[in-house]
């Protein structure tokens, strides 16, 4: 404790020299953000960068319905072609326009830059079409119940033709969108500052000059710059941090439902360390998913504030399949398992944990309880933006892993599950599981997107590439002068409408 309150204090000093500007807001992120790239990026903490950088063809709001932000409406010309109508004099921070070339090109983009995690989000594109200034006509291959949704993260976020094809591979350094603020600076690490853009398109609902996003993993320094002023808002409170920020009456707390999970993905088949006895051991797996009591996780590490579950789709979705609950933990069965797969133990295995405090209790609560099995948990604490890396090379046997969730179940399951799709880092691979995501992409009724989401679960289930563990709930901590918040429950930051009271 008395490291960590040095730590804080130290924090604090270094902030307390940092030259003020007038009108900014100051954000602090749970992690640095990776790449700012709309097309190749990945992080949760990234979007709340972006949602101050680049705005989307349409947005969501408070109730999950889907609104216009720089598109002003669509219909379906017939169940694959759908027309997109632009909102006028729109331009990016480049001063160049946003028109419907400029839709095609970013579209393309997603879907043809090397490396793109945007690919399998909108691999139903068939082609993209301007169909005059103001108009994209987007003809798909097959109809596609979850594409509008798609567009209202970062597959609809436009970037500046001309400053991307001038940047190339280095246009996340300096992007360039049509966003309310533009990019000014990043020291990593540190901060990443944007500035108020004047052209914007809805700029008299900007009520900042400059915002800062400041990266804080130790939750004592993020709470302790709350309390003194150094930052307005915090992105993630955790739960035991939630009683200390209440008592401060300049400070508030809001929470709403999210839209995630957290979860352990596996490495079954993404290059060397895919070959240890749990990546190629369904057994193992099930039996590592038995030794773990979700209650008590999220009882001991969450202050029973999280909700357990054993699927990527949230309780309060229309997709989500009832009937399949987080299971409680079976140590016999567990055990039995073990033996069945005939592997010595202990059986080792590595953990890579994004190195934050609540993230780290929460692997050593796991590596307990499967110790019981018969399992030897290492934990490999590992940097939040370097673990991605790491997990995308192939670099993990294990992975605990959050995802901060899409309005469409489809959000939550595709990227991860199908074969070969750019989120699918354990490289798992099952032709049911992949008919199934396919098919439920085509279907409009709910219950018949259910009941293929049941199937491919129940699939799921048996091989465990990932280990759904449970639910959190958004938790921001902010300024009691701060008006304007929204909570929408994909946990972004919308600065429109945000200002502070005298």
């Amino acid at each position: 404790m008395r490291r960590r309150l040095l730590t804080a204090l130290c924090a604090l000093t270094v902030l307390f020299t940092a030259p003020a500007v007038a009108q900014t807001l100051r954000i602090a992120l749970r992690e640095d953000a990776d790449i700012l790239d709309p097309t190749l990026a990945r992080t949760y903490v990234g979007r709340i960068v972006f949602a101050g950088l680049c705005d989307k063809l349409f947005d969501i709001d408070e109730k999950l319905q889907i609104v216009p932000q720089l598109a002003l409406g669509y219909e379906w010309a017939d169940p694959k072609t759908l027309v997109i109508h632009l909102r006028p004099n729109v331009v990016f921070q480049d001063h160049e326009k946003l028109d419907a070339a400029a839709v095609k090109y970013t579209l393309e983009r997603h879907l043809t830059l090397p490396g793109s995690f945007r690919r399998g989000e909108i691999s139903a594109i068939d082609h993209v079409e301007a169909d005059g200034p103001l108009t994209v006509r987007i003809v798909l291959k097959a109809p596609s119940a979850p594409f509008i949704a798609q567009l209202t993260d970062r597959a609809g976020m436009i970037v500046s033709p001309k400053a991307a094809e001038a940047a190339g591979k280095d246009f996340g350094l300096h992007p360039v969108c049509a966003g309310p603020f533009k990019f000014t600076e990043r020291v990593a690490q540190d901060r990443i500052v944007l500035d108020r853009f004047p052209g914007y398109w809805d700029a008299s609902n900007i009520h900042f000059d400059r915002v800062i996003y400041q990266p804080m993993t130790d939750t004592a320094v993020q709470v302790a710059n709350l309390h003194t002023g150094n930052i307005d808002l915090a992105e993630r409170v955790i739960p035991s941090d939630v009683a200390e920020v209440k008592r401060d009456p300049k400070l508030r707390i809001v929470t709403s439902p999210a839209l995630g999970y957290l979860g352990i993905t596996f490495n079954l088949g993404n290059g060397d360390q895919s070959k240890t006895p749990i990546g190629q051991s369904a057994r193992l797996r099930q039996a590592f998913d038995a030794a773990i009591d979700r209650q008590a996780l999220v009882d001991v590490v969450f202050n029973s504030m999280y909700v357990p579950t054993a699927q990527a789709v949230p309780s309060s979705s229309p997709l989500y399949v009832h009937g399949l609950e987080a299971p409680p933990r079976d140590i016999d069965k567990a055990k039995a398992l073990v033996k069945q797969a005939g592997v010595p133990t202990p059986i080792p295995v590595t953990l890579m944990v994004p190195n934050t405090p609540d993230q780290a209790q929460l692997a050593e609560v796991i590596q307990s309880m499967v110790r019981d099995a018969g399992f030897d948990l290492k934990i490999n604490l590992v940097e939040f933006a370097s673990s991605l890396s790491a997990a995308n090379q192939g670099n993990f046997q294990a992975y605990l892993i959050g995802w901060s969730g899409r309005t469409d179940a489809d959000g939550n399951l595709y990227t991860f599950l199908k074969t070969g799709m750019g989120q699918n880092d354990g490289h798992y691979s099952n032709p049911m599981v992949d008919e199934a995501l396919d098919s439920a992409r085509t279907l409009n009724d709910p219950a018949a997107r259910v009941a293929q989401y049941a199937k491919m679960m129940e699939q799921e289930r048996k091989d465990l590439p990932i280990i759904y563990l449970y639910q959190p709930v958004n938790i921001v901590g902010l300024s009691a002068k701060l008006t304007g918040f929204r909570p929408v429950p994909d946990g972004l930051i919308r600065l429109q409408g945000l200002s502070v009271t005298k």
